[in-house]
């Protein structure tokens, strides 16, 4: 009664009063209570449960239940440990690996999750399949093809180097799939239904933008080998549940409607807080959340507006007016937290005076209205709002205050406008775009600004067709040469070359390196997450259900 009782006043949208019923309490060394169906408010729905657009968190949230990996990244040492492969060799130029497979794994339709099944995973992530229009993962690199050695053995061959493979191989974006799953067109695979795994849930039903609902599989026996929790999960079920409002989302967690909830704002974490109800806040570990410029445009082509722009914005402002603790202001392209990481705060400096130096000596003058002028233009810039990041439109606001300052307009557009897919690809429309990517990897530099990945920048030969012109040789360089180098400090010392590049050329404007921040009810245990901050309720239960 009472997890139905909770279905149906998040379902229908109640009123929720923030009063919180007594909970029993957990006695220290209890063992974990079976079953119970788990609430989970989710702040958007899905959009594509392909594996390797799990990049999305709440695509993510999805997989990381009903879709196991080749390999487990340990969140606490981001050491690579077993999964689906017990073990694995490599060749000295990390050009050849072989993986060796867990016995009798199956997918939740009951086909082996054997080593043609994943040399199919791979062959596809790696290289994409046209028919089904199925692009490639942004984790793996100079993919050549696959070998079954035997049922249990898979061996992967690359084009050049590709040190980053083994951890890709841990990554959302790489669940392992059924062939049914490989056989369906892209467009197909938004419905969570089709999606065959062999995780710890499998998909049960689906109210596409609204709900998803996940069941426990009762044979399921082939976790990491290293977790405390083995076998079948606890929880008999989940339910995924869409609510976009923020208030409505902790006030139903605070009202014991709901036992879990993602994209708690930092305003919100006190009051959950002061009740006891946990907050969980785990690094992305990746590409900071910041601004980018497409320098096709002539607004931002000349790098001392760049540079102008970059020290015009109070990153400490922003994260102290906005954030909790649990939002760290920015000192680099990435997290303080992430593979590569150096220490570049003396290049974010917020300088003002020097912002105006430079746009005067760039020839952009203040007009009649404070907005600067140059050859008869306006520096007028416009930019979309992000949906998935945390206060976006308000970090947004900020940094348009800031840049007025300096005589430079921001106009900001809502980030659920129907033309936003289309502009966001043409550099003379957004001349400025929001960046962020989690990665445990240095790899995860590559996949934001390289022209065939994320192609923040909009080079030629990306995402862009109205890119003429504008290339960085030299940055692309540093990108592969990341992704190919096999001598691990090298490799550090590559990403970052390629983090005090970007803020040389003022290509990118970090502001702060973003959690994913969840909020648990008190009696809900060992939720867990991995190395980017997606949850895992694998071993997750309830005291009171």
């Amino acid at each position: 009664m009472y997890t139905s009782r909770r279905i149906n006043a998040v379902t229908l949208g109640l009123t929720l009063a923030l009063s919180v019923a007594s909970v029993s309490a957990f006695a220290a060394g209890e063992s974990a209570v079976k079953g119970g169906t788990l609430i989970y408010l989710e702040q958007q729905a899905h959009t594509n449960l392909y594996p390797p657009a799990g990049g999305f968190y709440p695509n993510g949230g999805i997989l990381n239940q009903i879709t196991d990996k080749l390999t487990y990244q340990n969140p606490q040492t981001l050491e690579v440990e077993p999964w689906i492969a017990e073990s694995w060799t490599t060749n000295a130029d990390k050009t050849e690996y072989t993986f060796k497979l867990r016995p009798n794994v199956t997918f939740s339709d009951g086909t082996p999750l054997d080593a043609n099944a994943v040399a199919k995973n791979f062959d596809t992530y790696g290289l994409g399949n046209k028919e089904h229009h199925l692009p490639i993962s942004e984790v793996i690199n100079n993919y050549d093809h696959s070998e079954v050695v035997d049922p249990l053995t898979v061996k992967f061959y690359f084009k050049k180097p590709s040190p980053g493979f083994l951890q890709g191989t841990a990554t959302i974006g790489s669940g392992l799939v059924s062939l049914s799953t490989l056989a369906r067109n892209f467009d197909a695979l938004g419905d969570a239904r089709h999606i065959i795994g062999s995780g710890p849930f499998v998909v049960s039903s689906e109210t596409l933008g609204r709900e998803v609902d996940l069941t426990a599989r009762k044979d399921y026996n082939w976790g990491p080998k290293n977790l405390k929790q083995q076998g079948r999960a606890n929880l008999d079920a989940i339910k995924v549940i869409v609510t976009g409002e923020d208030s409505v989302r902790i006030g139903a967690l605070l009202a014991g409607q709901a036992d879990f909830i993602r994209q708690v704002q930092a305003y919100d974490e006190k009051q959950a807080e002061e009740k006891k109800f946990p907050i969980y806040a785990p690094s992305t570990r990746g590409v900071n959340d910041g601004i980018s410029f497409r320098p096709e445009n002539p607004l931002v082509a000349d790098l001392k507006v760049r540079q102008a722009l970059l020290h015009a914005v109070d990153t400490k402002q922003v994260v102290s007016t906005l954030f909790s603790p649990n939002y760290p202001q920015a000192t680099s392209v990435i997290a303080a937290s992430a593979a590569g990481y150096v220490n570049l705060g003396d290049k974010l400096k917020y300088d003002p005076t020097l912002s105006k130096k430079l746009l005067d000596e760039a020839g952009w003058k203040p007009g009649p209205n404070g907005i600067r002028q140059k050859d008869g233009k306006t520096l007028a810039l416009t930019i979309y709002e992000s949906l998935p990041q945390p206060q976006n439109k308000e970090v947004l606001q900020l940094v348009a205050q800031q840049w007025q300052q300096v005589g430079v307009k921001l106009t900001i557009l809502a980030g659920d406008a129907g033309s936003k897919v289309a502009d966001s690809f043409d550099p003379f429309k957004t001349p400025v775009n929001v960046v962020e990517v989690g990665r445990a990897d240095p790899d995860v530099i590559k996949s934001e600004f390289y022209p065939t990945n994320r192609d923040a920048l909009l080079q030629v030969g990306g995402l862009s067709s109205k890119t003429k012109t504008f290339k960085d040789d030299k940055l692309n360089a540093l990108l592969i040469d990341i992704s190919a180098e096999v001598d691990p400090q090298k490799r550090l010392k590559l990403a970052g070359d390629a983090q005090n590049y970007l803020l040389d050329q003022a290509y990118v404007i970090p502001i702060f390196e973003e959690p994913q921040v969840f909020a648990g009810a008190p009696y809900l245990h060992d939720v867990t997450f991995e190395a980017v901050g997606r949850p895992s309720f694998y071993s997750a239960w309830l005291d009171k259900h």
